[in-house]
């Protein structure tokens, strides 16, 4: 049998890259985890760290020369998959580093492209529902163009992922780059940080604390979670599957629910007193947020598999013990 190929996973120490590292890990892979711990920390991967196979990098994948430590002559290990997720990836985040964020997307995602095509690797972006903007559609198939504020609060991250998207698929169209696009929907589980600023990173901790549930506009809009274990498999096998590149798959949960329902389903599953409290809807907020995952069902033979019951339940024993050790 050929030996396991390297992976090398950008952004592998935030909360989606060091569930893949490990996963990758579990298949067999050595990886190299690239990560600047800008939105990220080393304590992800910590449980990582010693095991064979497994190596740590902390750098910036954006810098000018990014690319040239791991070229051929310089790094002789074969890498065989490159997996650009690096970039914040929540409103608080990108709000906050909005040129960082930008550059993840554009000179970051061209760094990694670089390393791919120097050693013929195969490269998977991981890229965002956010591609769709505030959508027209529901749900939303890969086929859709989005409905995107180009210079509204949220567009250092949209514009961000969908200029990877397109440099992406230059590198394939000008070099024949084996590339694959992950649209990753709503996302959540172990390794989220307390102040992340995302939907449940809020809702739990309130819940646990037994303060107001902060929910925005009248909690109407709507998301669709996807535990991180289920995702991590799909990029996995979207990653590993042979196909005819570019293939560009949605990856989420299909079920839907209103952000008001996922306040109340966390107060049930904490025993929580926590009233709800509401706060005017951020600008460009989505209405309507749901995968169609036909593609990942026909091409990966791919379908997330854990409820969310099981999934908060998981996530919510995770926070319980991140805020003993907040305090």
């Amino acid at each position: 049998m050929p030996e396991p190929l390297t992976a090398l996973i950008t952004g592998g120490a935030g909360f989606v890259g060091s569930h893949l590292c490990r996963y990758f890990l579990e298949q067999g892979h050595p990886v190299i985890c690239l990560d600047s711990y800008l939105t990220s920390s080393g304590g992800n991967v910590k449980a990582l760290l010693g095991r064979p196979g497994f190596t740590l990098v902390q750098q910036d994948i954006s810098i000018t020369g990014a690319a040239k430590q791991f070229a051929p002559d310089q790094f002789p290990e074969k890498i065989g998959f490159v997996l650009h997720l690096a970039s914040p990836a929540s409103p608080k985040d990108y709000t906050k580093y909005p040129i960082q964020t930008l550059q993840a997307g554009s000179m970051g995602a061209q760094n990694a492209l670089e390393i791919a095509s120097a050693h013929g690797a195969t490269f998977l972006l991981a890229s965002t529902s956010e591609v769709y903007g505030d959508p027209e559609v529901n749900p939303q198939p890969e086929t859709y163009w989005g409905h995107v504020n180009p210079v509204g609060p949220r567009s250092m991250y949209d514009e961000s992922k969908r200029f990877a998207e397109a440099i992406t698929v230059a590198y394939h169209q000008a070099k024949g780059l084996d590339v694959r696009i992950a649209r990753i929907f709503n996302t959540y589980g172990p390794n989220m940080r307390l102040d992340d600023g995302r939907a449940l990173p809020n809702l739990i901790p309130q819940a646990l604390r037994h303060q107001p549930l902060t929910v925005f506009g009248d909690g109407s809009q709507t998301r669709s979670f996807c535990y991180v274990d289920d995702l991590v498999e799909g990029l996995y096998r979207l990653a590993t599957w042979k196909l005819s590149p570019p293939a560009i798959v949605n990856l989420g949960n299909p079920q839907e629910v209103t952000i008001l329902q996922l306040a109340q389903e966390v107060i049930a599953a904490t025993n929580s007193h926590s009233p709800i409290v509401f706060r005017p809807l951020p600008q460009d907020d989505p209405k309507v947020r749901r995968p169609d995952i036909s593609r990942a069902k026909q091409m990966l033979d791919w379908s997330p598999k854990v409820s969310r019951e099981e999934g908060l339940r998981r996530t919510i024993a995770y926070f319980k013990e991140a805020l003993r050790g907040a305090c």
